[in-house]
């Protein structure tokens, strides 16, 4: 069991935007939420050429900060996010992506072998990580 995406420890990691931001200059925090349901799916970072990528495909291509590369979500998985609408903030800092869900889920992690829907499957309850009913 990965205990960071398993366990109930609360770790949040407040270092991970700041350390993005100074390696790849140019990215935006990119929330993906699914357009029939409300739910929030995944949060991913977007640069100019990854978000032109997913104008231009139809499809969510985030900016993967941990390989330094264009990363086309559900390439590997088949859970792909079919773009519908991009919404940008008032101070334009990040983008909303609404987004029909092709496949199983948006999360890389699994639950009884099946991908979990939305990153999100966990709630702070007294300072600690909950499982929230799939």
């Amino acid at each position: 069991m990965n205990a960071l995406e398993e366990g109930t420890e609360l770790s949040l990691d407040f270092t991970k935007l700041g350390a993005a931001a100074a390696k790849v200059p140019g990215i935006l925090p990119a929330v993906v939420q699914e357009k029939s349901t409300g739910e929030v799916l995944v949060l991913g970072y977007v640069n100019q050429e990854s978000l032109q990528a997913t104008f231009q495909s139809g499809y969510v291509t985030f900016w993967s900060t941990s390989r330094n590369e264009l990363w086309v979500k559900g390439d590997t998985s088949g859970n792909r996010l079919r773009l519908i609408e991009a919404r940008v903030n008032c101070e334009q800092n990040s983008i909303l992506l609404l987004v029909n869900l092709e496949g199983q889920g948006a999360c890389h992690t699994k639950q009884d072998g099946a991908y979990r829907k939305s990153c999100y499957y966990r709630k702070i309850t007294d300072g600690r990580l909950t499982r929230i009913s799939e």
